[in-house]
């Protein structure tokens, strides 16, 4: 975790000092050696069991998502503005999943996709240093709700800017993919491991831009694309992040950035040995839902390529 890793250093410092000659004394040592070990155990052992939240989503979905795909009826259907379809799917879900989820780690809050439709302020949760499940329903929407079969519910565990754990389940394909920060990630049971050994000329992936990118990373990326290999958008960044997991697909950018489509594929790229990043360079995090984009690869090296495949080296907003 980012946070231990800074508190472990200031530790550091403190035991061993700048200099041999400015280190804390013998008995000072231990005692903050020990104090640390024990937060350190505390804090790990508040977190939820991973296999307990796959379970959780799971018996969620197979309740309140499968019982009414294809089975939508006049009114169980609406727009939130244009393209953009809620269901009843979605609310009783999110619903569903926001009442679970906190009573396996007391205190932590969520931000649920439709939570913020209705109150825009709940995105406000991730800027602060609670732990926060973030969900994305039914990850899809528009798929769902006419009856094709490229869905997904996601769920995230963050706290502050970081992500501690990521869950896509496929509902229909009967496929959770789950990833612990530092415990490598999971497709039903079996580790995953993305090949990086690949010449950037034969990587082929997705670009998902449209209505969401901004002006001019929409116009680089409609200059360049015929540059890179790409193929069908299943249209669910869920399914996307599977298609990855599966080496169906060797990347995947995106000018959407909030958080419910991204913080848990994240992470289950980045445990599965590949890259993530903004188009800026920088780390991916909940709080950067208004970033100008974002793309997986599988190695650093594929993802410097492609990006300036992509973005013809020019820097982005």
């Amino acid at each position: 975790m980012v946070w231990a890793s800074k508190l472990s250093q200031l530790l550091l410092f403190y035991v061993w000092g700048p200099r041999v000659e400015l280190a804390a004394p013998l008995p000072l040592r231990r005692l903050l050696v020990h104090s640390f070990i024990s937060f350190m155990k505390d804090e790990y052992e508040m977190l939820p069991d991973i296999e307990r939240v796959t379970a959780v989503i799971r018996e969620v979905a197979e309740e309140e998502a499968l019982p009414r795909f294809r089975a939508l009826k006049d009114g169980d259907v609406r727009e939130k503005r244009a393209g953009d379809l809620v269901t009843v799917a979605d609310l009783a879900v999110e619903a569903r999943l926001a009442e679970r989820l906190p009573e396996l780690l007391p205190g932590s809050l969520v931000v649920g996709e439709e939570a913020v439709e209705e109150d825009a302020t709940v995105l406000d949760r991730v800027t602060g240093n609670d732990f926060v499940w973030i969900i994305d329903p039914i990850d899809g929407t528009t798929n769902f709700a006419h009856g094709r079969p490229a869905f997904a519910v996601m769920v995230a565990l963050t706290r502050g800017h970081e992500i501690l754990a990521g869950w896509i389940h496929d509902p229909l394909g009967k496929r959770t993919a789950v990833a612990g920060r530092g415990e490598g990630t999971y497709l039903n049971g079996e580790k995953v491991r993305i090949s990086a050994e690949r010449d950037v000329k034969t990587l082929r992936g997705t670009l998902h831009f449209g209505n969401y990118a901004h002006p001019e990373i929409g116009r680089l990326l409609e200059r360049n694309r015929s540059r890179v290999n790409t193929h069908r958008s299943l249209r669910c960044a869920g399914q996307e992040y599977l298609r990855l997991m599966r080496g169906e697909s060797d990347f995947a950018l995106f000018t959407k950035t909030k958080p419910w489509d991204h913080c848990a594929g994240v992470l289950l790229h980045q445990e599965a040995g590949g890259a993530a990043r903004l188009l800026t360079g920088k780390s991916y995090g909940p709080r950067d839902h208004a970033a100008p984009g974002l793309l997986m690869a599988p190695s650093e090296e594929a993802w410097r390529a492609l990006h300036g495949r992509l973005l013809g080296g020019e820097s982005v907003v």
